[in-house]
This record gives structure tokens, C-alpha cells and sequence, in this order.
């Protein structure tokens, strides 16, 4: 296979990253762009229905706020095969680049969106409301992959699932800026003002970080294990169908492994919101209605927790503090144990939650904190080792399409359709979510099935380790 031209400039470079610029680095990218990412998750439960589909009833602008939100997981695997393509072609660095600048303009441009009430954009505000977010998938599409390289194609050996948390604790720490930030506008403005202007501020602000995280990637240098394929002239023509061609088992494992991940991750943020914040009562239900100058409806109504949304959003806050804590405590057990074997103890531990989510999350709100607890608790410990798992699974030339591909074909089985299904299965259930802590149990099995079918990699090559 030729390299290219521009190629062999990265197989110059022999300086290292690094142990802070790799930590500081994949941290701040991940960091800001879920951030990005959870600023519209929260946006969608809080005041995207209302002010995108003004003229629908509240249950199915609920589910059309969600389906847009969904768009994003079904543009993350096509934003995989175009940032994965230039990764592991020209390099990681300015792929990752590349894939901050589009995160973070798309967002700013949803900060200044104007809404479908405006004159002239009844049908414009959703539609760009939906590009938007294709943007914003796109460019998720690619950042998770290259910071889960920049971090483990650097780290020692013997730590890459421990430096491979570093990229993953992006996650938590965006989902709790963004949300606190939220609760903070909601608590400072009132309602009419937080709807008018307020739910902007995250969007804006996330400007600020898009530039440090820019200022800090610049300083960036290849990895060894990019530089050697460079050298040994082993860059993939076509790296989607190296990937597809060679490794297609790879990318069949690694989505399934991810998709219990995705799934719990969802139901705990975006649809236990909906749920947790929902009125509990028929009263209750009429009176929100009244109050939003709206007619009550008595088919869309499903009894939620009843739970004033910024005390709603703090318990989201605590449990992923645990979420935090334990994903920085996956990764020297999955180094310890291995990451097959204690993946499949913690997907168990998933399937037998789903089981119990009936309990945890229907007799009330101390109930449902414990739930919160223990779901991300299983989220930390499940998340914080794929950032070295899918990797492993790839040869050096292919790794960051194969591990990018992977990552997010298992988002549109996983999380696209994760909070629509388990809203759709909460509703149809008369306000039980018992089927929904079943869904979350499939797809516990499924990732079970796929951990029992795949290899250990801890101990596989990983510098040297390039396809022919």
C-alpha cells in the first residue's frame, strides 16, 4: 500500500507527548465536546419541545425533541468513517483538530437558532435545529476514537487502561459542567426569561473551551505506534475497507460490546429526566397543563416521580459523581483482571439492574437516587475501560476507523433509540418502567454474549501490531 505525500512528515517526529499534555489533552477534547453533547440532552427534555414544536401535544413533542436528539447517533457512524479515514491516513492530531472545530461550531451555531414561534421559521428552526445535530454527531463521530488513541497509544506499557480513563472521565465531568450550569440559569432567571435566552448560555460558552482545547492539541505530536506505520509504508489506502475487508469480526465485537454501555447510559440521563420530572398524578399533570396554557390530554398522560426538575437534575449531578469515581477505579482493575473478565462481571451486574429497575425507579425519589447511584456506578465501571478495549481490538493502520466504527454503529443500536424506546415502553406501561429495565437486560445479554465470544487483549501487541 503508498503512502502518501504528506505522510512521511509525521514519521519524522520523534519528541513523545507528554504525560500531562496526553492526560490534559484527551481530557479537555472529550470533556468539551460531551459537554456539547449533554448541553442539547438536557436542552431536549427541558425546553427544545416547547420551543421547536410549539404546535405539538407534550408527549409528542417530547418524542420529537428525542428523535432529533437521535439524529446525532445516526450521523456518529458516518462521522467515524470520514475522521477515521484522515487518522489513519494523515495522522491523529489534526484529525482531532478537525473534529473539535466542528463540535464546537455547531453548537454555538444552536446557541443563536431562533426558535419555531419566530415569524418565518415554523418549518427552518427544526430543520436546521435537525442539520445541527448532524454536525454535532459527525464531529462525535471522530473525537472519541482519536482521544482514546492520543491516550492509549501513549500510555506505558502495562497502563493503557488506566491512561485510557483519562479520555472516558470526559464524560462525566462534561454531563456535570453542563448540567450545573443549567440548574445554576434556572435558579438565577425565571421561566419566561430561562426560555427566552437562558438555555442559549451553554451553547455560547462552550466557545471558550472549544479554543482552549485547540490552543492545547496544537502542541500535539503522532504517536510512536502512527510514526511506525509511517515507516513501514503500511497506511490504508482505503482505511474503511481495510477495516470491513480484514477486521469485520473486530467491528461486530466491539459494537455489541459497547452496547449495553450505551443503553444504561441513556436510560440514567436523558429518559430518567423525562420520567423523574414527569407529574405524578392526574392533578398534578392538569394543573402543568394549565400553567403552559395547554389542554390536558388524558391518553398521553403515564404518572413520572414528580420531581421539580432542578432537584431532579442535582440527583443526576450525584450519581455521576460515582459515575467519575468509578471510572477512574475501572482501569487499574481491568489491568488487574483483565478486560474481558471483568467486563463480564460488570455487564451481569447490568443485566441483574435492568432486572430491578421496576424497584429502583417506581417507589419514589429515594428510590430513585439509589438508582441513579447504582446505574452509574455500573456506567463508570463499564465505560472507563473501552477506551483501551476497542483499540486493542485493531491493528495500528486501521485502529482508529476499526475502534471509531465500532464505537459508533454501536450508538445508533445502543443510544439512538434508547430514550424514544424506553419513553414509548414508560408510556405504554401506564407509567410503570419495568419493560424498560428489561430493554436495558437484552442488551446486557447481547454484550454478555459478545464478551464470552472475544478474545482477551490485555496482553496482545499493540505499538508493533500492523496489519499487513
Amino acid at each position: 500500500m503508498a503512502t502518501p505525500a504528506v505522510a512521511p512528515s509525521a514519521g519524522t517526529q520523534t519528541t513523545a507527548n507528554t504525560r500531562g499534555r496526553v492526560i490534559f489533552s484527551s481530557l479537555i477534547g472529550t470533556t468539551i465536546e460531551f459537554f456539547d453533547f449533554y448541553a442539547y440532552a438536557t436542552a431536549s427534555v427541558l425546553v427544545f419541545p416547547k420551543l421547536f414544536f410549539p404546535n405539538a401535544s407534550d408527549l409528542n413533542a417530547l418524542l420529537s425533541s428525542f428523535a432529533v436528539f437521535g439524529v446525532a447517533f445516526v450521523a456518529r457512524p458516518i462521522g467515524s468513517i470520514l475522521f477515521g479515514h484522515f487518522g489513519d491516513k494523515l495522522g491523529r492530531k489534526g484529525t482531532l483538530v478537525a473534529s473539535l472545530l466542528t463540535m464546537g461550531l455547531s453548537t454555538f451555531l444552536v446557541g443563536v437558532l431562533p426558535p419555531a414561534t419566530t415569524s418565518g421559521w415554523i418549518v427552518l428552526a427544526p430543520l436546521f435545529l435537525v442539520v445541527l445535530r448532524f454536525a454535532q454527531g459527525i464531529a462525535l463521530g471522530g473525537e472519541w476514537s482519536g482521544a482514546a488513541l492520543l491516550a492509549t497509544e501513549n500510555a506505558p506499557a502495562g497502563r493503557r487502561a488506566v491512561w485510557g480513563t483519562f479520555p472516558q472521565l470526559g464524560a462525566p465531568i462534561g454531563f456535570i459542567l453542563a448540567n450545573v450550569l443549567f440548574v445554576v440559569l434556572q435558579a438565577s432567571l425565571t421561566a419566561q426569561q430561562f426560555a427566552e435566552f437562558g438555555w442559549r448560555i451553554p451553547f455560547l460558552a462552550s466557545i471558550v473551551m472549544v479554543a482552549v482545547g485547540l490552543y492545547v492539541r496544537l502542541k500535539l505530536v503522532e504517536s510512536t505506534s502512527f510514526q511506525k506505520v509511517v515507516k513501514a509504508e503500511k497506511i490504508a489506502k482505503v482505511p474503511i475497507a481495510a477495516t470491513f475487508k480484514h477486521h469485520w469480526r473486530a467491528v461486530v465485537a466491539g459494537t455489541f460490546i459497547m452496547l449495553a454501555t450505551y443503553v444504561l447510559f441513556y436510560l440514567t440521563t436523558t429518559f430518567t429526566l423525562s420520567y423523574g420530572i414527569a407529574p405524578a398524578t392526574v392533578e398534578a399533570a392538569k394543573a402543568a397543563a394549565a400553567k403552559a396554557g395547554k389542554a390536558f390530554n388524558a391518553a398521553d398522560f403515564a404518572p413520572g416521580l414528580g420531581i421539580p426538575q432542578p432537584e431532579f437534575l442535582w440527583m443526576q449531578i450525584i450519581g455521576v459523581v460515582f459515575f467519575a469515581v468509578f471510572t477512574v477505579v475501572s482501569g487499574p482493575l481491568a489491568e488487574k483482571f483483565g478486560r474481558r473478565r471483568f467486563l463480564i462481571w460488570v455487564t451481569a451486574g447490568i443485566l441483574v439492574a435492568g432486572l430491578a429497575w421496576g424497584l429502583m425507579f417506581g417507589p419514589g425519589k429515594a428510590a430513585a437516587m439509589v438508582g441513579l447511584i447504582l446505574g452509574f456506578t455500573l456506567m463508570g465501571s463499564t465505560f472507563g475501560p473501552m477506551a483501551a478495549v476497542l483499540p486493542e481490538l485493531f491493528p495500528a493502520n486501521v485502529r482508529y476507523t476499526g475502534s471509531a466504527v465500532a464505537y459508533n454503529l454501536s450508538s445508533v443500536i445502543g443510544a439512538a433509540p434508547a430514550s424514544f424506546v424506553a419513553t414509548a415502553l414508560w408510556k405504554a406501561g401506564g407509567g410503570s418502567t419495568v419493560w424498560v429495565g428489561v430493554y436495558l437486560a437484552v442488551a446486557a445479554a447481547l454484550t454478555l454474549v459478545a464478551l464470552l465470544l472475544t478474545r482477551e487483549t490485555r496482553d496482545g501487541e499493540f505499538e508493533d501490531n500492523i496489519a499487513a
